[in-house]
């Protein structure tokens, strides 16, 4: 298809982020194209991960018929307003095959008609008034707000005297037949690494996987990021004596020696004890990194975090290049390592975050929100709603809030929903005299105190003053005033995290009393008088 050259908006990648941001700029009439170097849309994921089977779940069953709260535990959809372009309607497996990603990335850019021009791979950026873009065949298009939604494109490799004598994930062979025999060493205990290493177990002699750091459970941390327990059966090995071994050490150096690799290690907890070990192979599995070689010196982003990520304000704008945004894994540079922005069930919820600050800063529209009476009984329903189906505050724990802000006329709120924290503190939002977020959270620090994830003494259910300790996924009510926190109130952790019971919405209706009662006419007792029962806040709120 043939496209004008001049636009608003160019986003460069059609795979998921670029696909979710297309949406919400095709549903309000933007003036946009997607640029993407492949045939059709996910062209990364037609090649990874290697192995095919995706870590992202797909929990179809879940006992509820909201589709809003189906999200919380659907990882691998985008947002949109059709049932019929859901991912569970592509596979019921679980962890699915990644073959089936790409056929429902290609089916919903086709099905909302998303304007892309494909076999477009850009090999320049320029920027002036405008951004000015050139393809690998000379074709140049210019934008005056450019969105970089490419993920991650090259390796990650660490710098390692003699690595490159070592193979990439990105080019070995998933024949296990390949390594029959083979004393294997795999650089990197992420996600990649183990399912490498899950993969050759059958045939190899051995496997060492190595990195300086400890391994990193997802269960532990709450960031998916993390080893995952589908990938990680060669601890197994490791700890029941299976000749496979995790090593925690720096890699001082390779060498080649008479057709194997000789290792040089520093261990890292062995009072400095250094040793070499001999392999046949070595994989390195080190994750990867942002490209930035495309961009010339007038618009080449600043760099961060060992320069695999484009430094970016709370608003995934370029903290150096003005105009310039990114999407997808690339804004997991604000939460790296702690969130899941690095996931397509984070940033799609980043994403329309973006989109409505992006309408809000070029179109001359205000963020999206809803006006309710300044009660305690209004704002407390809205909260209670929110808290019980809403799948961005639960996929991106504190890094996505729900916002309340108190109106000086003191007679009205406004409820704006699912906005980076930062950018809540960051902007005009956060010069409000009296405004609240709303969250849920881990007690992350409760988490970290306890050695076994799995045998954490709960609060008792209804020891509601102790609501802060509670360690499990909990919503988080914060009051704050031109950016400084005032009062925060904890709703009590529940096990099927159903907020609906009077332990949870009385505590919640006292904090608000206390907090508003200078915000209106009425005295406190009448204010109390007016609060609804708890049998007027009914389970049809996640219904």
């Amino acid at each position: 298809m043939n496209y004008k050259k001049e636009f608003d908006y160019l986003i460069i990648g059609a795979g998921p982020a670029g696909l979710q941001l297309g949406y919400f700029l095709e549903k309000a009439n933007r003036d946009y194209l997607i640029l993407e170097a492949g045939e059709k849309p996910g062209t990364f994921f037609k090649k990874y991960p290697i192995h095919r089977k995706l870590i992202s779940i797909n929990k179809v069953y879940t006992g509820y018929d909201n589709p809003e709260i189906n999200l919380r535990w659907d990882w691998n959809s985008l947002l949109s307003d059709s049932e019929e372009m859901l991912f569970k309607n592509y596979s019921k497996r679980y962890f699915p095959n990644a073959d089936r990603l790409v056929e429902y990335l290609n089916d919903f850019a086709n099905h909302f008609n998303i304007k892309i021009s494909y076999d477009t791979k850009i090999v320049k950026i320029s920027k002036d008034d405008n951004f000015r873009l050139v393809d690998a065949n000379g074709n140049t298009f210019t934008c005056k707000r450019l969105i970089i939604a490419t993920g991650f494109t090259k390796p990650y490799v660490p710098a390692i005297p003699g690595i490159e004598l070592a193979e990439n994930y990105t080019e070995i062979s998933v024949n296990p037949e390949d390594f029959i025999n083979e004393k294997v060493l795999i650089i990197g205990k992420g996600n990649s690494g183990f399912e490498t290493a899950d993969a050759l177990v059958d045939t190899t002699a051995q496997i060492h996987l190595a990195s300086p750091s400890p391994v990193k459970m997802a269960w532990e941390t709450k960031y998916v990021g993390h080893l995952r327990a589908v990938n990680n059966n060669i601890l197994d090995t490791y700890q029941l004596k299976s000749q496979n071994v995790v090593i925690d050490a720096t890699i001082d150096n390779i060498k080649r020696e008479n057709n194997k690799f000789v290792v040089s290690f520093s261990y890292a907890h062995a009072h400095q004890e250094k040793e070499s070990l001999i392999y046949d192979r070595i994989i390195v599995c080190a994750g990867w990194r942002f490209d930035a070689s495309i961009f010339d010196e007038s618009c080449k982003p600043q760099l961060t975090i060992n320069n695999r990520f484009p430094e970016q304000t709370s608003e995934w704008e370029s903290s150096n290049i003005k105009d310039l945004y990114f999407a997808g894994v690339l804004m997991h540079m604000r939460d790296f390592k702690k969130k899941q922005s690095g996931f397509i069930h984070g940033f799609r919820h980043n994403i329309r975050a973006l989109h409505h600050i992006l309408d809000k800063k070029y179109e001359n529209h205000n963020l999206p929100c809803k006006t309710i009476s300044l009660t305690p009984d209004k704002i407390v329903n809205e909260i209670i709603e929110r808290i019980n189906i809403s799948a961005g505050l639960w996929q991106q724990t504190g890094f996505l809030c729900d916002v309340i802000v108190i109106l000086d006329d003191n007679k009205y709120a406004q409820y704006y929903q699912e906005l980076p924290t930062d950018y809540v503190h960051d902007s005009e939002l956060g010069n409000n005299n009296h405004y609240y977020t709303i969250s849920l959270e881990f007690g992350l620090d409760i988490f970290k105190a306890n050695k076994n994830p799995f045998a954490i003494e709960r609060i008792h259910k209804e020891n509601t003053e102790a609501a802060q300790e509670s360690a499990f996924i909990h919503p988080i009510v914060r009051r704050f005033s031109k950016g400084k926190l005032i009062a925060e109130h904890h709703i009590i952790e529940d096990l099927a995290s159903e907020w609906l019971e009077d332990v949870h919405i009385q505590p919640l209706l006292k904090f608000l009393n206390s907090q508003l009662i200078y915000c209106s006419k009425p005295s406190l007792p009448q204010m109390i008088l007016a609060l609804p029962k708890y049998e007027e806040i009914t389970q049809a709120s996640i219904n």
